[in-house]
Order: structure tokens, then C-alpha cells, then sequence
């Protein structure tokens, strides 16, 4: 199996060298094959945003190795880093983070101006992706015009109009309602079907019983995993509020 992403020993450490370091991430090794759906999940202030920024180039490691693609993040320079961001990866973020100064158009299409990709292919992938998710009528509209639904199809679409191989997702669901969050899980869905591997955050049991395995953080570390393998979602819905309920007790 092919491995998209692997982490090896990474700490994350705020405020360095002063009287106030924060050691987010401890010692954290993981690793996701090409085609899985993983969810992480733990307590507020676990880290779990942490390690996806981590893991995935918006932030880097104080130590240890993150590979994407058999690239080893920290030998980039910051140039070098962006352009491979632009390349391999794909973001889905809570807050939508769209520009409001753009359209949808120049939103979807920002990834492949930043990787100097010609207008013609630009203007080729963006109607594609637009179609076929269902926005493509709203194109010239600016994001403060568009429903949360909308404006989360339209990150959607960003993120995959590179067709990267690694999507990352953060409480991807959290600004939308039920009907628009079952939308969004099922479009996740096909993109993982179709190859995409996904590491997405969620403190919904819901939302991650969509996912292959669940990756439990707690005080910066993976204290826990569990795969559905072959349980229907039902059951492996049941097993993730399980898994909650046990570790919510230990604060009790």
C-alpha cells in the first residue's frame, strides 16, 4: 500500500525557549495509506488542529520528520514549500476561509494561479469542478452572496482543483446544518472514492462514522485508533460513542 503521508516523532513546541513553551504535539508517529478516509478526534484543546497543520505544511514540526508523497517537509524552502502545497494538497476549512474581495470563480481557481498554471487550464478545470458540484451558476457571485452549502461546495471545488492526493479537513461541517453537513459527508465520500485520501478533524461521532479509521488525540499524543473495517457505518458509529463515553468517564 502506498503511503501518502508519514510522521515521525513529531513534537510541536509554542513559545520556545521561554518561560512559557507549550509542548502541543508529543511525540506523534502516523501514517495514512493512499484511498483512506481518517478522522481525528479528541478533546478541546487536545491538539488536534495542531497536527493536521502540522502534518500537512501550514505549520511546520519544532522536531521530527513529516513525508507527503516520499517529501520530507522541513528540507523546503518557504517558496518551495508553497509550491509543493499547491501541487500535492487540498484544505477544507470550518470557517470556509473564501475570499470575499473574489468571486467563487477566482476563489476555486487561486490554488492554480499560485502554481502558474496557464489560463486555459485554469478556466478548463474550474467549469469541470464547478459543474460537478452543482455551482457552477454561481461562478461570478461573491462568497457574502452565497448560502454556507454554497460556500462550502465552493471550497470544496478549491481544494480539489489541483486534484491532489491528500485532502485535509478541519470541523468541515461545523458553520453547516444537518441537511448541508450529510451533503458535504457525501461528496467526501465519492472524492474517496475516487482515490482522494482524507484526514479530517470533527468532534461529531456522526460525521466520523463516514470515516475508515479514527485517530484519538489527547495531550498532543495518539492514545487511540479504530478501523471499521467491515462494520456497516451504524455499527461503527456505535464503536466511535463508545470509545467516547469510555474516555469521557475518565474526567468524571
Amino acid at each position: 500500500m502506498t503511503k501518502v503521508l508519514r510522521a515521525k516523532d513529531v513534537h510541536k513546541v509554542y513559545n520556545l525557549y521561554t518561560n512559557h513553551e507549550f509542548e502541543a504535539l508529543r511525540g506523534i508517529n502516523f501514517e495514512a495509506d493512499e484511498g483512506e478516509f481518517i478522522c481525528v478526534m479528541g478533546p478541546s484543546g487536545s491538539g488536534k488542529s495542531t497536527f493536521i497543520n502540522n502534518i500537512s505544511t501550514i505549520d511546520l514540526p519544532t522536531s521530527g520528520l513529516v513525508y507527503i508523497n516520499d517529501t520530507e517537509v522541513r528540507t523546503m524552502s518557504g517558496k518551495e514549500t508553497g509550491q509543493f502545497r499547491y501541487k500535492n494538497l487540498g484544505f477544507i476549512f470550518q470557517e470556509f476561509n473564501l475570499m470575499d474581495t473574489h468571486t467563487l470563480y477566482e476563489n476555486i481557481a487561486m490554488p492554480l494561479s499560485l502554481a502558474h498554471i496557464d489560463a486555459k487550464t485554469i478556466h478548463q478545470r474550474v467549469e469541470a469542478i464547478s459543474e460537478e458540484m452543482k455551482i457552477d451558476h454561481l461562478l461570478h457571485k461573491y462568497p457574502y452572496e452565497c448560502s454556507g452549502g454554497q460556500r462550502q461546495r465552493a471550497a470544496i471545488c478549491r481544494a480539489l482543483i489541483n486534484h491532489p492526493k491528500l485532502v485535509v479537513a478541519d470541523e468541515p461541517t461545523g458553520n453547516l446544518d444537518s441537511h448541508n453537513s450529510l451533503e458535504l459527508m457525501r461528496l467526501l465520500c465519492k472524492m474517496n472514492e475516487q482515490g482522494v485520501t482524507i484526514i479530517m478533524v470533527t468532534h461529531d461521532a456522526l460525521v466520523a462514522s463516514y470515516a475508515s479509521r479514527l485517530v484519538y488525540i489527547e495531550d498532543g499524543q495518539i492514545t487511540r485508533e479504530i478501523s471499521r473495517n467491515h462494520l456497516s457505518q451504524e455499527a461503527f458509529y456505535s464503536k466511535i460513542m463508545n470509545m467516547n463515553e469510555e474516555e469521557t468517564k475518565k474526567f468524571l
